[in-house]
């Protein structure tokens, strides 16, 4: 019987089994998917300081090589229907970066390397089919008829989590009406002048709000779409409307393009009735690409529950990313409701501030902050 075993090998999946390692417990990583396979999907991540330091405590190298891969953008910039209203560049960091942004497969490449290098056991391809919870232990049993004891499971098998649905935990929240297109374009912008951007009614987009966003190898584009739009097929004639939106690069590549909505879920519980089975990441809560809080909170999530794991604690792991989870969702429903503007006071005040930014540098600081939501502890995430 191993100690733990971890189900799903994404960001979460893998740190949850290094920190697992790290704490000395046996660990087991299950992934119904080939090791060798296409890994579709955006690929840009956004890396909190909170999670290089998450990884840097369970070895120095893993944030050092993951910060050293990415971009740090050092400029921040807000328009209103092209004009600036905010624009904010940091000193280059001297010390540990405040983040960093790269490609998701660059980091699972990391963190993978890093498994191997522990000695971690990795089964591949065999996706876990059934999950029987006891006092004393959790069996799982794949496709293929493979059979693993196990102490404890940490779930990080994703949004359609079969770990959740084999112990009866639902996903409670909502997904909003609205769609956002997401673009990844191929590139390579300057570390020292490269800026996120975020555009409120961009006039190269029909008046649509734009978010723009550098990383290692590319640009990340969302767009707002309006009641009535086609994302799907926004999505699919990317590559015509988006070297409108980034001149300065050219040509104009895209890598990958899909539709989303805001998300914003979370399970009715973070364990099962035996505190045997931990959720964590995209198991045990949705939550929109915008504002970079899915992947973050799910490797706080996985660093939580391998610790939990070795206190005997789960009931404490159970509520306290419980709650640090619906913070989140408040957040994102913060953001949403700011970015969607239904009220005709919210336009109002978006246009004053928009207005007196000029002579009113808080007006301009609002604007380039609030579409993100309100900003919270590091243990939040």
């Amino acid at each position: 019987m191993s100690a733990v075993a971890v189900v799903g090998a994404g960001p979460v999946g893998l740190t949850a089994a290094l920190a697992a390692h790290a704490h000395g417990l046996e660990t087991v990583l299950l992934e119904a998917r080939p090791r060798l396979r296409t890994r579709p999907g955006s690929r840009a991540i956004f890396v909190h300081r909170a999670t290089l330091d998450h990884l840097a405590a369970i070895d120095p190298a893993l944030s050092a090589e993951i910060t050293a891969l990415g971009l740090v953008w050092r400029t921040r910039s807000t328009l209103w229907a092209g004009r600036q209203v905010h624009r904010r560049t940091y000193p280059a960091p001297s010390g540990a970066a405040p983040f960093t942004s790269l490609p998701q497969t660059l980091v699972e490449d990391i963190l993978l390397r890093a498994c191997d290098a522990a000695g971690i056991r990795s089964l591949w391809g065999d996706g876990v089919r059934t999950v029987t919870c006891r006092p004393d232990g959790v069996t799982l049993r794949t496709g293929e008829g493979a059979v693993h004891e196990a102490s404890h499971v940490i779930a990080a098998d994703g949004a359609r989590s079969t770990v959740r649905e084999q112990c009866g935990i639902t996903l409670e929240g909502t997904a909003s009406a609205t769609e956002f297109v997401v673009v990844d374009v191929d590139a390579s912008p300057d570390p020292a002048t490269a800026a996120r951007v975020f555009h409120y009614r961009h006039p190269r987009a029909g008046g649509r709000n734009v978010l723009l966003v550098p990383f290692h190898g590319g640009w990340r584009v969302d767009v707002q779409c309006r009641r009535g739009d086609d994302a799907r097929q926004w999505a699919a004639t990317a590559e015509q409307w988006v070297p409108a939106l980034l001149p300065e690069v050219s040509p104009v590549t895209i890598g990958w393009s899909s539709v989303y909505r805001f998300q914003q879920r979370v399970a009715d519980r973070f364990t099962d009735a035996h505190g045997r089975v931990l959720l964590a990441g995209e198991a045990a809560h949705l939550l929109p690409p915008f504002g970079a809080r899915g992947m973050n909170s799910g490797i706080s999530d996985a660093v939580a529950a391998a610790r939990a794991v070795r206190d005997g604690d789960t009931d404490r792991y159970a509520s306290e990313r419980r709650a640090a989870a619906q913070a989140n969702v408040r957040a994102a429903g913060a953001a949403l409701d700011h970015l969607l503007a239904r009220r005709r006071g919210q336009r109002l005040r978006q246009w004053a501030a928009a207005a007196a930014a000029p002579l009113w540098p808080s007006a301009g600081r609002w604007l380039d902050a609030a579409p993100y939501g309100p900003r919270m502890r590091a243990v939040r995430y």
